[in-house]
């Protein structure tokens, strides 16, 4: 009985160095590796709902305001007074 524990204390053992050193790479290749930008992080949504990585063409918004009969709009904002 005494060696069966023996046995499985080093097995236990050997497994936590593997363990160990498998943290171990993981560290220095995420510290090698070079950290990615915000710019890369940013996703956009274009008109149809689908996400992409470049930014959308700006276009120029018209003012579509309609005016509805009876609403009296104040000529320097285009607001209703």
């Amino acid at each position: 009985m005494a060696k069966s524990d023996s046995y499985n204390k080093r097995q236990v053992e050997k497994r936590k160095r593997a363990k160990r050193k498998e943290k171990m790479k993981k560290r220095v290749e995420r510290k090698n590796n070079p950290k990615s930008s915000f710019d890369e992080m940013i996703a956009y949504v274009d008109e149809n709902g689908v996400i992409v990585s470049s930014p959308p063409e700006s276009k120029k918004v018209e003012d579509t305001r309609v005016d509805q009969p009876g609403q009296n709009l104040n000529p320097k904002t285009n607001n209703a007074l």
